[in-house]
């Protein structure tokens, strides 16, 4: 094959741009001293001429086979990744990439969380309405009637346990919504199907390190709040992390956090006040719903179907908030990826496995 046009003794073009060397791919030893690197180039093939300083051209090829990178994009990135946010595109590219998520698999995400979250969710609000504590039961003098501290602590237990099985649940569906998003990013085929065993198979690892950062948030909201809130924001990648690399997702969102303290608290904030009006909105549908009802609505069957029928309904109000909260935070995530090297969402979805 003749040589390419601009490439001088080449019959075909270096095929990247080596960051770490400096140098193309394929070419000769790099110079010792100076910048840029032309002395171990064929006279006149320098292909960093008529490139600003530190800019590469994408792709490896210089003009007419490539364009100049965008400040700090990397080579190997794809600008268009329908996943991966560029680190130059912003809020804006995220924003983008969050809904084309939704718009993708919006028709998979629905019923899985549905099945994940919903339900969960539903059942434990009805049991805690159906087994707490009653308050007309109460003496008038305050003093407590015989057996409330003991159905109060049965009550407790009860929901504590439940609690812990429904967070089992919802961890398939944040697994298996997650390999839907990159999986449907990277162009291959994703169903309710497969992404309820994808989320089967990972389920028991993140629920305990749910549970490990429940935990952590909880201890710190016992020390003035704030520490709590710090450390909900601060863990907020952890999920992500184990699923897309399977170790140390503590240490790794810690490291997110404070490496782009500005750019993952921004993201984070806008999908926690997404989930805190989306909570406030479904537990005011609940709770004033079931007001006419009484405070023991299950004393009989017209009052329990009504209560009934008002907690499953707020429960779906919530499911557009699951989905933004499982959407932005994996976009969060690759966009993170993308600040410590190239990835695409083709790589993203081979190491969800």
């Amino acid at each position: 094959m003749p040589g390419a046009p601009g490439w001088p003794g080449q019959s075909t073009p270096p095929s990247a741009w080596d960051p770490a060397g400096g140098h193309p791919q394929g070419w000769g030893q790099p110079p010792t001293t100076g910048y840029p690197p032309t002395a171990g180039f064929p006279p006149g093939s320098d292909p960093s001429a008529g490139f600003p300083l530190g800019y590469p051209p994408y792709g490896g090829y210089p003009p007419p086979y490539g364009a100049q990178l965008p400040y700090g994009w990397q080579a190997g990135g794809d600008p268009d990744d329908p996943l991966v946010n560029p680190p130059y595109a912003g809020v804006a590219g995220w924003f983008r990439r969050c809904t084309g998520a939704l718009r993708r698999g919006w028709r998979v995400l629905l019923p899985l969380m549905l099945l994940t979250q919903t339900v969960p969710a539903a059942a434990l609000s009805l049991l805690s309405l159906g087994l707490g504590p009653v308050e007309e039961e109460l003496p008038a003098d305050g003093s407590l009637p015989d057996g409330f501290l003991g159905d109060l602590v049965t009550f407790g237990v009860a929901v504590l346990v439940a609690g812990l099985f429904i967070g089992l649940a919802q961890s398939v569906g944040w697994a298996g919504g997650t390999w839907v998003v990159a999986r449907q990013a990277a162009g291959e085929p994703a169903d309710l199907g497969g992404a309820l065993r994808y989320g089967l198979r990972r389920a028991l690892g993140l629920w305990g390190w749910t549970l490990l950062i429940t935990l952590i948030v909880t201890v710190g909201v016992c020390f003035c709040v704030l520490p709590g809130i710090y450390l909900a924001f601060a863990l907020a990648l952890a999920g992500p992390v184990y699923l897309f690399e399977r170790q140390n997702p503590i240490g790794r969102s810690f490291r997110f956090f404070h490496d782009r303290l500005g750019m993952v608290l921004g993201r984070v904030a806008l999908v926690a006040a997404a989930v805190v009006v989306g909570s406030l909105v479904g537990g005011v549908v609940e709770a004033v719903g079931t007001l006419p009802f009484g405070v023991d609505p299950y004393s009989s069957p017209g009052t329990a179907v009504g209560a009934s029928l008002v907690v499953v309904l707020s429960a779906v109000l919530v499911v557009p908030v699951h989905l933004l909260q499982l959407v932005g935070l994996v976009v969060s995530y690759a966009e993170q990826r993308a600040h410590e090297g190239p990835v695409n969402a083709a790589r993203l979805a081979a190491e969800l496995g």
